[in-house]
């Protein structure tokens, strides 16, 4: 798998077996510095891999592009101390179209951890962005037992995990057919969302009116408002949403699930998209 993962000697420790020292899978995170037309625009940490889909999502997400028209192209180049002459795919120059919208404060360039979508915003007014898509003239509807099986079909498709243990991964499924139509995984579960996300920008696809975005973790504020900004009328967790997410998720018209494992869900907003069994009691409004 290449930069996807690598190999580290590990002391592996148990109660009932002597230590034995052995080689572990990991998966690899590095530094992403986006540049827009060779100005530096952002440090993100991600797993290596995908990494245009990567820059497109975030974008997308900051609300810079708003289609694939702002996204003329981008190509890796020499990172800091190589004097350009060596690539360590870890820079990535992109070249923005006329309708592009970068941020006019100096504050707005800054480092995104693995862990989080939102840091260094400038203020709070700047947490929140604004879509060009209206979730709520979304009439999709989806049957409450395909969608449990969503989290099974994700974990199938999750080759790098099944190596290190340590990976997130989004996976973009369509309502009206089914079909699961993308899969990304990385140690940020922000970014395999936009690497998801980004894949749809660059293949026309927006908005992504009929789709269920499943994602491996909980549903957090970022994530759900990624969904937003794409268009994605569904969101499903394996795990809890923030209450954050459940206030953004109601107010845009977003349908989010969590805890989406088994036979049961919970739903958090719009449950009004989801066709229950008879005897569900009524989901909330």
């Amino acid at each position: 798998m290449g930069r996807i993962t690598t190999r580290r000697p590990v002391l592996s420790v148990s109660l009932d077996a002597s230590p034995r020292r052995r080689a572990d899978t990991l998966a690899v995170e590095e530094p992403l510095e986006l540049r827009i037309d060779g100005s530096p625009l952002v440090v993100t940490m991600r797993t290596p891999g995908h990494d245009v889909e990567l820059a497109a999502g975030f974008l997308l997400s900051e609300g810079i592009i708003r289609d694939d028209s702002d996204f003329r192209g981008a190509i890796h180049c020499g990172g800091p101390g190589t004097g350009g002459a060596e690539n360590t795919y870890n820079v990535l120059d992109i070249a923005l179209g006329a309708g592009a919208r970068l941020p006019e404060s100096p504050a707005r360039r800054f480092t995104v951890t693995s862990a989080c979508g939102v840091c260094g915003r400038e203020s709070i007014d700047e947490v929140e962005r604004h879509s060009s898509f209206d979730l709520s003239a979304d009439a999709s509807r989806v049957d409450a037992a395909w969608m449990l099986t969503l989290p099974d079909r994700l974990r199938a498709e999750q080759a790098a995990f099944d190596k290190t243990g340590g990976l997130h991964a989004a996976g973009l499924f369509d309502t009206a057919t089914g079909d699961l139509l993308v899969v990304r995984e990385d140690v940020g579960r922000h970014n395999a969302v936009d690497k998801v996300l980004g894949w749809a920008l660059l293949q026309g696809h927006l908005p992504l009116t009929g789709t269920v975005l499943q994602v491996s973790g909980r549903a957090s504020f970022e994530l759900v408002q990624k969904c937003v900004m794409a268009g994605v009328p569904f969101l499903s967790a394996v795990s809890a949403p923030s209450s954050l997410a459940v206030d953004l998720a109601e107010r845009t018209g977003l349908t989010l699930a969590g805890f989406v494992r088994g036979a049961s869900m919970n739903v958090y907003s719009h449950g009004e998209r989801l066709v229950l069994p008879s005897a569900s009691a009524s989901a909330p409004a």
